[in-house]
């Protein structure tokens, strides 16, 4: 989906729907809808699933203040803080 003005821009930017999940230690989610996970502390990653992207295993750490822009829908945790922003609303 296109930015389609400034608005959708900054709404996008701020966390556009409430549930934003917060993840640390060894939490894992599946099936999710996120548009971005934002790491505060370095934390090492497991399982990181993109829609639209072959599986492939993974096992990366990744840098305090590190976000992905990615459409996530699956992540595990092996330690750290994972901050996952939801692209639908909750249910």
């Amino acid at each position: 989906m296109a930015i389609e003005n400034v608005q959708q821009l900054l709404t996008e930017q701020l966390g556009k729907n409430p549930g934003t999940e917060i993840l640390t230690g060894t939490d894992a989610v599946t099936s999710k809808d996120f548009y971005c996970v934002y790491f505060p502390v370095e934390t090492v990653v497991s399982v990181l699933k993109v829609a639209g992207v072959a599986e492939a295993g993974l096992q990366t750490t990744f840098s305090a203040g590190v976000s992905l822009f990615l459409n996530v829908t699956d992540i595990t945790l092996t330690s750290g803080t994972a901050i996952c922003y939801n692209e639908g609303p909750t249910t």
